[in-house]
């Protein structure tokens, strides 16, 4: 029988900061799926914090699909 994981469904202040700000608009590739793996956050958070990410400018999106939206990081030759 599999276990469940227990993901978190609120961020605290050190994982916002340090690792949501800094961490995951240097990568190359985000999807929420990665958010989930990494953070161990669940898929609606995951895609909230994608939203304000976005919102901020420090990601932008490349492929836009209803069941899968891929962001990458913003560079300054983009804008």
């Amino acid at each position: 029988m599999r276990e469940k994981v227990a993901n978190k469904v609120l961020f605290d202040e050190e994982m916002y900061t340090n690792r949501l700000l800094t961490e995951i608009p240097k990568s190359k590739l985000i999807t929420p799926s990665a958010l989930v793996e990494r953070l161990k956050i669940n898929g609606s958070l995951a895609r909230a914090a994608l939203r304000e990410l976005k919102e901020k400018g420090l990601i932008k999106p490349v492929s836009v699909h209803h069941s899968q939206i891929i962001y990458t990081r913003a560079t300054a030759a983009a804008e």
